[in-house]
């Protein structure tokens, strides 16, 4: 992009200084100031200095990325702040209560400004240089800065060539500003903060939910103690093909991701191709790669956060924060034990556009505990912490110990999805905390001290049948007791019988519980599953429980009756034994029907030392490693 190289002599009437500029500034004034790294820093110093001189100035504002001199307790008669969100340079001051915080959807802002609602007098903002035309750009904060300056009765612009020209519409022409602030200084800049162990197991776990082709948003996710792992999911998506990203914000993270070809936008619904933002924070290098870059499309927020436009991206999967779950799935992500943290920003609008997305994904990351070893999974809300995602919009919950997907679960399943996710010393807590809400039926307490879930990596595999298909084997999970108790009623009598020498197909509560509620080392069970429209459907169960005195343990198995014959029950015995084996124990014992001839060819045809014996039709089989 060419710059005008007379645009100071050609519209010299319209330059000031920073002081002169905001003289125009009058006691009682609401002021925009703009977002994030696009902050006009020398006119907010400017105005700072003009404090002596004002009072009662509302200084409205997104997310800022400068100093916030203003928030300073020695100006509280010149300045109050009105805040959409709260971030770390202002925190301090609004939990001591010298700040107003309006909670507000992302895409409602620029409805403020454009009803009147929120009238704006002054803005403050940045911009390029203007070009032969005119026109100049927003830059890194296009975001709610363009309807605020489409609004504001008077419109004070930094002018800085420092700022990248970014394409898309983000333009605005020199006509439509009224005071322009020559400066040429350095952007603010935003680091990449390291990430906790658990963050950093957070991210992968999250990572496994996109598919190829996806559509993604990444917000400003910084959790207390953990980091901002919602931007930190991105470098690991380099093996991932043809991505799309439509975000509110980008960061240096997506360079990388960029040049790995991980992103094409190929897939895309609507803007094809082109990488939607509506702000930018980061290095010097950042806003040099999207200087004048025709793969960025900078937006307004009118664009970029509205959810029907969200929506019509398939395969659309959004990551967010949150700060603290209760066990019906009610979200607070925008307060922490009771003092707003935050805010909402646009996590509301991607969570809405992603769910009504063809196969999209909204994700929820969370580390499982506070700072202070709190509990953020909680049978109910903390005091004073507000409802950011409501119960019924919730989809996707990812913390340090799993994945757990609550839209159109029951109360009771939800509450066991998310008990599974807690951390291991809260999990009994939450039980019984979730029997006594009557969330789930009093004979869980049964299960007390066995919700456990298998994080061991070794009992985990795949198995690619003849017929093409591929079967994922995991540790059974505590909810999967609708998926087990589906597979339990879809088996033949003929299956039935064979595996639990009975003709009886009634299986109550307990027995159902028995298959998913297990310890995972003397007590393990593997199911295989394969994608089915909602989830993962189970084909096969195996299971064995160790006999401590004897160090062998009973192994047993079931396989879904259109699933037999293909290898199946072979290649999940081989599985069990590779477990068995890891886990120290010296073999397996197994009591067979006489008729069961498939499951005696897999025992008898193992390669291990077999001894069987039979009585009254059942062999008994021991087979040592």
């Amino acid at each position: 992009m060419e710059y005008d190289d007379n645009w100071q002599t050609r519209y010299q009437d319209m330059i000031e200084t920073p002081k002169k500029a905001l003289a125009h500034v009058r006691s009682g004034h609401r002021v925009f100031v703009g977002t994030g790294c696009g902050e006009p820093t020398v006119l907010v110093e400017a105005m700072t200095k003009e404090a002596v001189n004002l009072a009662d100035v509302e200084i409205v504002q997104l997310l800022t990325k400068g100093d916030a001199p203003y928030i300073d307790s020695r100006y509280g008669e010149s300045f109050k702040v009105n805040s959409f969100f709260i971030g770390h340079n202002v925190r301090a001051a609004f939990m001591e209560g010298r700040g107003n915080y309006t909670p507000i959807l992302m895409s409602d802002i620029p409805r403020l400004f454009d009803s009147g609602q929120l009238p704006l007098d002054v803005a403050l903002i940045q911009v390029t240089p203007p070009d032969a035309r005119g026109k100049m750009s927003l830059g890194v904060s296009v975001d709610i800065v363009k309807s605020a300056a489409e609004n504001a009765s008077l419109v004070i612009a930094q002018v800085n060539p420092q700022m990248p020209w970014t394409r898309g519409d983000s333009l605005i022409d020199i006509y439509d500003l009224d005071i322009l602030v020559p400066a040429d200084v350095p952007l603010l800049g935003h680091d990449s903060r390291p990430l906790s162990e658990t963050g950093r197991r957070i991210v992968q776990l999250a990572a496994a939910l996109v598919p190829d082709g996806a559509t993604l948003e990444f917000g400003l996710g910084c959790v207390p103690g953990c980091g901002r792992i919602t931007q930190a999911v991105i470098p690991l998506l380099k093996e991932k093909h043809d991505l799309g990203i439509h975000t509110e914000l980008i960061t240096d993270e997506l360079i990388d991701l960029i040049a790995s070809g991980a992103v094409t936008g190929a897939k895309k619904s609507t803007d094809m191709g082109k990488i939607v933002a509506g702000s930018c924070m980061g290095s010097r290098r950042l806003y040099d790669y999207i200087d004048d870059n025709p793969l960025f499309s900078f937006r307004p927020t009118q664009y970029v956060n509205d959810s029907n436009v969200i929506g019509r991206q398939n395969l659309m999967v959004t990551f967010n924060m949150a700060l603290e779950i209760d066990l019906t799935g009610q979200v607070c992500s925008d307060s922490e034990q009771g003092s707003f943290y935050s805010g909402i920003g646009g996590q509301v609008d991607f969570n809405r556009g992603a769910a009504i997305s063809k196969g999209g994904r909204p994700v929820l990351l969370m580390p499982s505990t506070t700072e202070d070893g709190k509990s953020r999974i909680v049978s109910r809300l903390s005091s004073g912490s507000g409802v950011v995602i409501s119960r019924g919009t919730v989809h996707y919950v990812v913390t340090e110990h799993g994945v757990a997907y609550l839209h159109g679960k029951t109360v009771q399943d939800r509450t066991l999805a998310l008990i599974s996710v807690a951390h291991p010393d809260f999990r009994a807590q939450l039980l019984k905390e979730a029997i006594d809400a009557k969330y789930i039926r009093q004979e869980f307490a049964e299960v007390e001290g066995k919700f456990i879930i298998a994080s061991q990596d070794y009992m985990k595999t795949t198995c690619l049948m003849k017929n093409g298909t591929q079967i994922f084997f995991r540790p059974v999970h505590p909810t999967d007791e609708p998926r087990m108790r589906d597979l339990l009623y879809d088996l033949s009598q003929e299956t039935i019988y064979y595996r639990f020498m009975s003709h009886h197909q009634r299986f109550g509560q307990r027995q159902v519980q028995n298959f998913v509620y297990v310890d995972h080392r003397k007590d393990v069970a593997i199911v295989g599953t394969v994608p089915a429209a909602h989830g993962d459907e189970f084909v096969a169960v195996g299971r064995y429980f160790l006999d401590e005195r004897s160090n062998r343990a009973e192994v047993a198995f079931v396989i879904r009756d259109e699933w037999q014959n293909l290898g199946v029950g072979k290649f999940l015995f081989k599985h069990l034994q590779h477990i068995a084996m890891a886990s120290g124990i010296s073999g397996f014992t197994a009591e067979v029907l006489r008729n069961n001839k498939r499951m005696q060819a897999i025992f008898n045809n193992s390669g291990l030392k077999v001894k069987t014996s039979i009585e009254e039709d059942v062999y008994s089989y021991i087979m040592d490693f």
